[in-house]
């Protein structure tokens, strides 16, 4: 803790990133990705896919990532989300019944505006909505997310099956409509706002401090690709989860109150950051330190 204020200190005031005002989804993905071609001007685009681990100064990193990923822990996680995919319903149907082309080649898409519920819509709402349309019984759909692990993590599990599905499609998010363009402000304000006792914003973090070993533990990473790889595993947690609970994780970092797993902002957060992804291609499920 000590480590972090003086951190804190030393640094002063952040780099002066700040949403543009009232600028457009288009501009937003244009600066935003800019900002990165210019801080790390030798970093290949498709490269942010892969984490912090491309960024310049991280070689041991990426070597350590490498023998990893030779024999990736997340295997056995990924081995059970195939098992419940595949897995009949009662009825004979499989999730693969409940999405376009059987689920493969989709997840590039999500997260989506959702014109009938009139909100953004995640993979893992679309899984669980299909659990239940075929009266599955599985654990997540009645557990509290974000508090119980089991539950949580088997629907990383599942979900993380459903992205492989889609792993090198490129991210294409559809911001056209108004009521997405609202959903992906409420996003963005989240994005850009400083919250809890450190009174950081996610762009601290991953754009100011991006490449840089923040309170001694390790070094962030950039938010150019932050969701292409989730669900991930990371070596600290030995499993795989979701992208919801790293941002509760985040909040707790900053000492800021967390949101609900699953919860409208988190779901606005994720279409914001996906967006600004826009191009990557899909890296999920993947290992990250």
């Amino acid at each position: 803790m000590k480590k972090i204020f003086l951190f804190m200190a030393v640094l002063g005031v952040f780099a002066a990133t700040s949403p543009a005002a009232m600028a457009d989804p288009a501009t937003d993905l244009k600066n935003f990705q800019a900002y990165f071609k210019k801080k790390f001007p030798t970093v290949p685009f498709d490269e942010y896919a892969n984490g912090f681990y491309v960024l310049p100064g991280m070689g041991t990193y990426r070597e350590q990532w490498m023998l990893y990923n030779e024999f990736p822990p997340l295997e056995l996680g990924l081995a059970i989300g195939k098992k419940i995919w595949e897995t009949p319903f009662k009825n004979g149907k499989t999730f693969a019944s409940c999405f376009k082309n059987g689920g493969k080649n989709i997840a590039q898409g999500y997260p989506y505006w959702d014109d009938a519920t009139q909100k953004i819509r995640t993979a893992e709402m679309d899984l669980m909505d299909c659990a239940r349309k075929n009266e599955a019984n599985l654990s997540f759909l009645t557990a509290d997310l974000g508090k119980d692990q089991g539950p949580r993590v088997q629907l990383a599990e599942l979900t993380a099956y459903f992205y492989s599905l889609s792993q090198g499609q490129r991210i294409k998010i559809d911001v056209s409509s108004p009521g997405a363009i609202k959903a992906y402000e409420e996003g963005k304000k989240y994005w850009w706002q400083r919250r809890g006792q450190l009174n950081f914003a996610c762009a601290n973090c991953h754009m100011d401090l991006a490449g840089k070993n923040f309170g001694g533990n390790q070094p962030l990473s950039a938010a150019l690709g932050h969701t292409t790889a989730w669900p991930a595993q990371r070596l600290e947690w030995g499993r795989i989860e979701t992208i919801h609970f790293r941002y509760m994780t985040c909040n707790s970092q900053i000492r800021a109150k967390s949101q609900k797993h699953g919860s409208e902002i988190y779901n606005d957060l994720q279409f914001y950051e996906t967006y600004m992804s826009s191009g990557l291609p899909l890296t999920a499920p993947a290992m990250r330190n």
